[in-house]
């Protein structure tokens, strides 16, 4: 795994600015650097060394060096396709999986993206036009961001690596402040950064003479087989499963694999026998730990298993770090609890397996019942009669059934916008000091629903995830907390051959009265014990409503909803209410009162050197209230709402289913004991 970077265009002290963009990731890739500049374009790269250790140093070129790559990733069918292009008539000098992708794109050109088998994110330039292509995996495993000043590209596998660049201004975006307090997270391609995208899944961008043109290549579109059996199911999905597995093992360095007590990263761990696993929890009781599931199943399927308990001061103490590496505020509690074993599993390995997506692509959320549940309620009462009931209910003492009825009462693209949902326009256009800003989570939403319109409700909700929670959550927190430990990170779920059997298995398959990813648990069954195949989805349980009850922590957040910073954004009074009223248990508020907190501590890492005067006054003008006729102006001069829209999605709404310059190249191998260490090594 590595990290890379680069600008076009001419700038003072280039070189330098090339090798600060780099130095901030380091800990991406501690294990040596390397650069590439001409009077076009400067690229840099740090290495984590995983394929072709000696060898293998970037940038990588094509025969005549036509072509510079710098890659972060890997390409798990590389030695096929390296034997393709040998028979085409190209040359190596490594044995890496990088130098697949530079002759493989001179080959096959855009066409080699489908060909890839593995994870991500890398840049070509073409010396002789001066073009850059920069490409991202199918589903959005590792980074990549980008942005355009004065005509002239900057991109990066993280952030704060494009903040280094000397014309970038940073300022505040707006809109992303108001989608991540519905989602948790920034709704990608925005980032908290105004004029800074990420790129998105399943796409590639091509930069040339000061023009991007953005296009996707990949959708991870369902097709159930309705006529498939169980027997078939289980058979297909242990079958490629096993395959993808013993792809994603594949390193000139050991392997490891994270273990919960979930169905997902236990049915990875059976193929790590004699190998190393590893688990954290905390001293909460067995609802927040973990180690005792982990360290019985370790046993019986015979891994070395490590564990941490993580304390409540640890745990408070990381904040800071944790969000200072994520680049942007991830109101998720368990992306901490994700640092804290990628970090002990940083002291043993190189890399680990782990098993993000297997929720997504065979329907593993306990949410995705909630249509089977709720279709019997809306078939007998009429809508107007449910928003008649829900508004009783919601003036209810929190008893059981109350929950149910609020709930079942709007249609599903009304009431699920993903997995995590905090607050609705109501309640931001109440908190937030400018309610301009607020708008309605639905019409975030709504583009996907269209997208999905003939799927049944439960493929509707995970094409949903797939598209937006996967890529701004569960991907995003796994790449940069592990990442921030020099540790890579694979995810044989998210697999583009797993996805092929996972998209044709029938939603009855995928989640029924009896249990969720009910065909996946078939076939995990065959290699674990039952009741850990059966065991109820948990997430990664960590105690945030318990520290927030307690005095000690009660009071850190109070300091920061009481803060300059918190003035600025929002209403003290209404997020000090949340704050007390579940301090005092009048009600369960503890994630709403998370989510302001970490946006408050990222703010402070990277905003705090920023007054009010700097942040720009047309930000907020730009952002208008969204409806379901006006879609609302995202800031993108010369293009209407619904193009903006479509360009930063890459959606289409149709009715189809779904050159002889003079150059410098170096390349840094630091010594053993002088390799840099990641902020969280030190």
């Amino acid at each position: 795994m590595c990290g890379i970077c680069g600008f076009t265009g001419q700038i003072i002290d280039r070189g330098n600015v090339i090798r600060k963009m780099a130095e901030v990731i380091t800990h991406r890739g501690p294990d040596s650097s390397g650069f590439y500049e001409d009077d076009k374009i400067a690229m840099g790269f740090r290495r984590l060394s995983i394929i072709d250790v000696d060898a293998g140093h970037q940038p990588i070129y094509n025969e005549d060096k036509s072509l510079v790559l710098t890659f972060n990733g890997e390409i798990y069918n590389y030695k096929e396709l390296r034997e393709k292009l040998i028979d085409c008539g190209h040359s190596f000098y490594t044995n890496t999986d990088s130098e697949v992708l530079i002759h493989g794109f001179e080959e096959w050109g855009e066409e080699m993206l489908p060909m890839l088998r593995g994870m991500f994110g890398f840049a070509i330039y073409n010396k002789n036009d001066g073009s850059v292509f920069i490409a991202r995996d199918f589903f959005g495993i590792k980074p990549m961001h980008y942005t355009l000043i004065d005509g002239e590209l900057v991109y990066g596998s993280e952030i704060k690596s494009i903040l280094e660049h000397p014309k970038f201004e940073k300022r505040f975006n707006y809109r992303a402040l108001d989608t991540y307090l519905s989602f948790q997270y920034a709704v990608p391609p925005e980032t908290f950064f105004e004029d800074l995208f990420c790129l998105l899944p399943g796409h590639f961008l091509i930069y040339k003479d000061g023009d991007i043109h953005i296009e996707r290549y990949f959708e991870a579109k369902f097709k159930p087989d309705e006529n498939l059996s169980e027997a078939d199911a289980v058979n297909k999905i242990e079958e490629v499963f096993e395959n993808s597995v013993n792809a994603h093992k594949i390193a000139d360095v050991e392997v490891g694999c994270f273990l919960s007590s979930g169905v997902d990263s236990s049915y990875v761990s059976t193929y790590f026998a004699d190998q190393k696993t590893f688990t954290v929890g905390f001293d909460f009781g067995e609802k927040y730990n973990e180690i005792s599931w982990a360290e019985r199943l370790s046993e019986k399927i015979g891994v070395d298993h490590y564990t941490k308990v993580i304390s409540s001061d640890e745990f408070w103490d990381a904040v800071p770090t944790v969000q200072y590496h994520m680049d942007q505020p991830l109101a998720d509690p368990s992306c901490i609890a994700l640092y804290f074993v990628s970090k002990l599993a940083s002291e043993h390995v190189k890399v680990v397996l782990s098993g993000e997506g297997a929720d997504e692509l065979f329907g593993g959320y306990q949410v995705y019942r909630n249509p089977m549940n709720h279709k019997l309620y809306q078939t007998v009462f009429p809508y107007p009669l449910r928003k008649l009931i829900r508004n009783i209910a919601k003036r209810m003492p929190d008893i059981k059934g109350r929950d149910y009825l609020i709930r079942a009462t709007d249609p599903l693209e009304e009431d699920f916008i993903g997995n995590a949902f905090l607050y609705d326009y109501k309640q931001k256009a109440e908190l937030l000091k400018d309610p301009s800003i607020a708008t309605r989570p639905q019409d975030i939403t709504k583009r996907f629903y269209t997208r999905a319109r003939k799927y049944d409700d439960v493929t509707k909700m995970q094409y949903l995830d797939i598209n937006l929670w996967l890529v701004g959550d569960i991907l995003l927190k796994a790449d940069r907390m592990s990442m921030a430990n020099s540790l890579e990170l694979r995810v044989p779920f998210l697999d583009k051959e797993v996805f092929k059997v996972a998209s044709t298995i029938p939603s009855k398959l995928r989640v029924n009265r009896h249990n969720t990813k009910y065909a996946l648990r078939k076939a995990a069954a065959r290699h674990l014990p039952i009741e850990t195949a059966e065991k109820e989805k948990l997430g990664f349980p960590v105690p945030t409503r318990v520290w927030l009850k307690d005095e000690k922590f009660y009071n850190i957040v109070k300091k920061e909803f009481q803060s300059p910073t918190a003035q600025k954004f929002f209403n003290i009074d209404i997020i000090m209410d949340w704050l007390d009223d579940h301090y005092e248990g009048l009600a369960d508020t503890s994630r709403k009162v998370w989510a302001i907190y970490v946006f408050l501590i990222w703010y402070k890492q990277y905003f705090e050197e920023v007054t009010t005067a700097e942040i720009s006054e047309d930000t907020i003008a730009q952002v208008e209230t969204i409806d379901e006729t006006n879609l609302g102006n995202t800031g993108s001069v010369g293009t209407t709402d619904q193009e903006r829209l479509n360009e930063l999605f890459g959606l289409v709404f149709d009715d189809e289913d779904g050159a002889g310059s003079e150059e410098t190249v170096s390349v840094e191998t630091p010594a053993k004991e002088e390799t840099p260490k990641s902020e969280a090594q030190e």
